[in-house]
């Protein structure tokens, strides 16, 4: 099994103010228990990091550069995907959909993985599985 590991559910492991702190601390735990292909990508590492070090500070991007990145695949957006998701981003024309978003759902469909480690209702509005589906 892949899960690919987006913005919103890493930044609620780190967030204890976060609503979803409790729920992505659990569900982080069960992950690492498993034998699950962590992958994410460089655009939602280059989010989370600008979130991590606006909100919380440098430290919290040290914890998510020596805790978390070393246990998952990143994968570096190539010039095809970027093209790709940007065309699907315009397509749809929803405001709060993000490129980083379309890049996921790009990845996914690429890595044939259906499940993401994410709360964004974007996921599952594109026929992904959420732990919270």
């Amino acid at each position: 099994m892949t899960v690919l590991l987006d913005t919103s559910a890493l930044y609620a492991v780190f967030d204890r103010d976060d609503e979803n702190h409790d729920a992505a601390s659990r569900g982080w735990e069960e992950l690492l228990a498993t034998d699950a292909r962590l992958i994410t990508h460089n655009y939602v590492v280059l989010e989370l990091t600008a979130l991590l070090q606006h909100r919380l500070g440098i430290e919290a991007v040290r914890d998510l550069v020596v805790d978390i990145l070393p246990v998952c695949a990143i994968q570096w957006v190539s010039e095809a995907i970027h093209a790709q998701a940007l065309h699907r981003l315009l397509a749809t024309g929803k405001r709060r959909l993000s490129l980083t978003d379309c890049v996921s759902f790009e990845m996914m469909r690429r890595n044939a993985c259906d499940r993401a480690f994410a709360f964004d209702p974007h996921f599952e509005q594109q026929g992904f599985v959420t732990p919270w589906s």
